[in-house]
């Protein structure tokens, strides 16, 4: 089994934008942050998929110990069966490690906080 990379995490209850490390002193407005919508994308994903994928896991692994199991199977042919099912558990323990790497690798390169626009206003725009 391979371990699930780190999950992109949702804006926290008074989790607060970054400081404006050395603001310019000649820039008259405070930089306005707002959460990350293309963020909060990956997040949602996440949670929509992470679920999807366990439940599929949980089946197909309730469906292999019942195929390994002895009463399942009296004929030869069971075994077939069986080395079918643990093929498509490890294809999908693959395409679970692809699927999670991409949100998290995607979530990794995207910004948290990005600078608003709302309420900042600029001069000659």
């Amino acid at each position: 089994m391979y371990a699930d990379p780190p999950a992109p995490q949702p804006m926290r209850p008074g989790e607060s934008p970054p400081a404006t490390p050395g603001a310019n002193p000649l820039d008259p407005q405070p930089r306005a942050w707002e959460f990350n919508p293309e963020y909060q994308r990956l997040v949602t994903v996440w949670q929509t998929v992470l679920p999807l994928l366990e439940n599929i896991t949980t089946a197909l692994d309730k469906a292999y110990r019942q195929a390994r199991s002895p009463q399942t199977w009296e004929a030869p042919v069971g075994e077939r069966y069986v080395e079918d099912i643990a093929a498509w558990r490890s294809r999908l323990a693959l395409y679970r490690q692809a699927v999670l790497t991409a949100i998290s690798d995607e979530a990794a390169d995207t910004p948290r906080w990005i600078p608003s626009k709302a309420g900042a206003p600029h001069a000659f725009s």
